[in-house]
């Protein structure tokens, strides 16, 4: 089965806008290079900065709580800090949120933004060395292009691969293949990782990207038609390499016993 690289994309601040990359360092044991670095909490979240651990997406301003969320346009600087978001009837942000004021003026504008959508006093948070992960062993995602396009043929109606918010985008497996994967190992460019588990989706696949619409619900499509609610996988890098587009992904083999 011959496979590639199709598309790279970071989340730096959680729940907001992918950004498209061509090349990403991947290092053993670690997440994908810049991503999920800062959450915006929706109320108090419980997490602490001195000793950070995983927290539920639902207690930050993501897609599965507030489809608002993908009104805003936003980039990051990882060698500044510096956050620019837009949005229509806002005015554009520019701060950065390396720095407690920038963190504070970003959270003001993200207010203005999402109005009651937001229920608790909006704060950002971030900690060296913390990703803000879906799941506490997330490490990267990896999507399979061939999966959504049957989910695609099945619904009758084009869906953005956006919706999946994967890292790692993959032409020419066939598709759902990868939900058979678990504790295999495959190389994704010049990176060696292992197979995880498949990854469950949840309401914030309901949620046009472009629009900030829930115009669909794939969870339910998921299940009704495959008998599960999964869509891509997520993988631990074993062996640290760049990726790149057009990268050769192999097809995963079994451990040796």
């Amino acid at each position: 089965m011959d496979a590639h690289v199709a598309a790279l994309f970071r989340h730096p601040v959680k729940g907001f806008t992918p950004e498209r990359l061509t090349t990403a360092a991947l290092e053993a044991g670690g997440p994908f290079p810049c991503d999920r670095l800062y959450a915006v909490e929706n109320g108090p979240s419980g997490f602490d900065p001195a000793a950070p651990a995983f927290v539920r997406k639902q207690k930050f301003t993501v897609l599965a709580a507030m489809a608002e969320v993908a009104k805003a346009r936003t980039a990051y600087d990882e060698a500044t800090g510096l956050l620019t978001a837009t949005a229509a009837g806002q005015p554009d942000f520019a701060g950065a949120l390396t720095d407690p004021a920038g963190a504070e003026a970003f959270c003001a504008w993200l207010g203005g933004l999402l109005g009651e959508a937001a229920t608790g006093p909006l704060k950002l948070v971030q900690a060296p060395g913390h990703r803000f992960m879906d799941h506490p062993l997330g490490h990267v995602s990896i999507v399979n292009m061939n999966s959504i396009r049957d989910l695609e043929a099945k619904v009758g109606r084009p869906i953005d691969p956006l919706r999946f918010r994967g890292n790692i985008y993959v032409e020419g497996w066939p598709a759902w293949v990868e939900n058979d994967w678990t504790d295999r190992s495959l190389m994704v460019g010049f990176a060696r990782a292992k197979v995880y588990k498949p990854i469950v989706r949840c309401v914030a696949t309901h949620v046009d990207p472009t629009t900030a619409e829930r115009d669909m619900d794939l969870v339910k499509a998921l299940f009704d038609h495959y008998g599960h609610m999964h869509c891509g996988i997520y993988v631990h890098v074993t062996d640290g390499g760049t990726v790149t587009l057009g990268d050769a992904c192999t097809t995963p083999q079994p451990e040796a016993a």
